[in-house]
């Protein structure tokens, strides 16, 4: 009896269902565990730790003081810390280590430094200690003394804060300034006189640059030249302005050290901060992140240009899948004769999906960079040659290299809506006199809409997060200036751009400072996964009101 009624367990399909259910909640436990594993490194990275300061006896017997965030802890063989020249006591076979970001770059020649934990004679944390997130060599940890202006101690000891204060924002101030006059007016003049020298060479190859063709860009270049004198000037006046003052800080071994104040991006005591303070600091950090430029080979500052370029290469990609991917489709399913040439061609389709996409980042590189865009460059921008315009990587390749990489998911999703729809809805548009083609536009494609977005949705989750490709088609490590501006044509489709997943990768395995580069791995992955949940967000949307505005005509 036990057998059988096992047998019929069997028979019945409950042992797969249990099996596939089971199989299924451990995906999903496996994917928040990686989700959180990224967020809690990732996110952990942006609170303002406190500073602590050792007395620390080191390798040569000698007592010192050092101040730094402790990052990281473990436990290692004193074996192997032998091997390396460090002096252990007899009998210890395991020690415990800190990693310490010790800062102080310029000082100290270092930015970490693991320290043992049996050598630590005193270990404090002073709320007097600062941290001052530098634009050059990193971060820098120690006690103010006075503050400068013009070269003279202005403040000293207490008092020195509130002016510090006053002088830390006039500085921002002045570096705002200064980035809209050279990104902006500087740049926005540069522009135009390159069109001018544009013009002129256009002129030339033409045969019709005559005196007066001459005299007009004199006169253009004339004008222009004048104005970027004059932003010039205020420009000089500005960074002469932002250099007047500094601040004197000692270091935790008692070294004084002159740090100008246009060289500080933020400072803050995190010992003497309340924890509604350090929530405050915390999410000031993120903004910082999220909408800041990188700095330090990109182990400092944020990813904004990676994210604009992420998103702006998405929604350019999906303008290109959508249509043709569509059109594919339509074809292969309404129009094409249902035979042997079709199902190879579905086939081929088929396997377009699983070729592996470095293969599209060749193909993208010698068809669209040097075929394509050499073409262009001959036929269009001659007086641009030898230099090339769309003869090179840039953001327009990059999305069409994704768009073919993606439209194979675009043209199986949108054939299986069209093949959901009953036939008799096709029959009684015919019989009402619609013609095939009006049947398909009005009535057919529109009720196959939310398959259409479920292919889009699943192209830009991939589109989202390749690398391979892009690195031959347009992504570079750091792009300074964005895509999009307020230049003629505004959107420079020639422009090469930052991307995460590019980013995460030259953080990752080609950062020169790899333990300062590691918690950015964390945060801009998560980020990243972020952006491409916003991107599916948006697309499922559009497609569930779709899908409830046919769903009477589905039923």
């Amino acid at each position: 009896m036990a057998d059988t009624s096992i047998k019929n367990w069997f028979k019945s399909g409950a042992p797969w269902v249990w099996l596939t259910g089971a199989a299924v909640a451990v995906s999903v436990i496996m994917v928040v565990g990686l989700l959180g594993l990224i967020a809690v490194r990732g996110l952990g990275f942006f609170w303002p730790a406190d500073v602590q300061q050792f007395e620390y006896k080191d390798d040569r017997g000698q007592i010192i003081t050092l101040a730094g965030e402790v990052y990281d802890e473990e436990e290692v063989l004193a074996q192997r810390l032998r091997e390396t020249g460090i002096v252990l006591p007899e009998g210890v076979e395991m020690v415990t280590r800190y990693l310490v970001k010790v800062g102080n770059r310029d000082v100290g020649g270092m930015d970490f430094r693991w320290i043992i934990k049996d050598n630590i004679q005193s270990q404090s944390t002073p709320e007097g200690m600062f941290v001052a997130e530098r634009r050059e060599w990193g971060n820098f940890y120690g006690y103010l003394k006075s503050v400068k202006q013009d070269g003279v101690v202005t403040a000293e000891g207490d008092a020195a804060w509130n002016v510090l204060e006053q002088l830390l924002q006039r500085a921002d101030q002045l570096h705002a300034q200064i980035r809209v006059l050279e990104k902006d007016e500087i740049g926005a003049i540069n522009y135009r006189i390159e069109r001018l020298r544009l013009m002129e060479r256009g002129l030339e190859l033409e045969g019709t640059l005559n005196e007066a063709a001459k005299a007009e860009l004199v006169d253009g270049r004339a004008a222009l030249n004048a104005e970027y004198q004059g932003l010039q000037q205020e420009l000089n006046d500005l960074y002469l302005a932002v250099s007047r003052d500094a601040l004197v800080a000692t270091t935790a071994n008692g070294k004084d050290v002159e740090i100008p104040l246009k060289n500080i991006v933020a400072i803050h005591q995190p010992n003497a901060m309340s924890v509604f303070g350090k929530f405050g600091h915390y999410f000031a950090n993120i903004w910082a992140f999220i909408s800041g430029e990188p700095r330090e080979a990109n182990t400092e500052g944020g990813v904004f240009p990676a994210i604009f370029g992420t998103v702006m290469m998405v929604i350019i990609m999906s303008i290109f899948v959508t249509p043709f991917g569509v059109v594919a489709a339509v074809y292969l399913r309404e129009y094409a004769k249902q035979g042997v040439l079709t199902r190879i061609i579905r086939i081929a389709v088929n396997n377009l999906a699983g070729v592996p996409s470095i293969v599209y980042g060749v193909f993208g590189l010698g068809f669209f960079v040097y075929f394509l865009g050499g073409n262009i460059d001959a036929l269009f921008f001659p007086e641009a040659l030898p230099t090339p315009t769309f003869g090179t990587p840039g953001l327009l390749w990059a999305s069409l290299t994704l768009a073919i990489l993606t439209v194979p998911v675009v043209i199986v999703a949108t054939e299986e809506g069209l093949a959901r729809i009953p036939s008799n809805i096709r029959e009684g548009s015919l019989a009402l006199g619609a013609t095939k083609w009006e049947t398909l536009w009005k009535t057919v494609i529109p009720m196959a809409s939310p398959a259409m977005m479920t292919g889009l949705i699943l192209a830009v989750a991939r589109a989202a997060g390749e690398v391979a490709p892009l690195m031959l088609v347009g992504v570079v490590k750091l792009a300074p200036t964005l895509p999009l501006d307020g230049n003629f044509p505004f959107l420079h489709l020639d422009y090469k751009f930052m991307h995460l997943g590019f980013h995460i990768y030259d953080v990752g395995f080609q950062s020169p400072n790899v333990e300062a580069a590691r918690p950015l791995v964390y945060a801009t992955a998560l980020l990243l996964v972020l952006v491409i949940i916003v991107l599916n967000i948006a697309a499922i949307t559009i497609r569930n009101r779709l899908r409830e505005r046919y769903k009477a005509l589905d039923n």
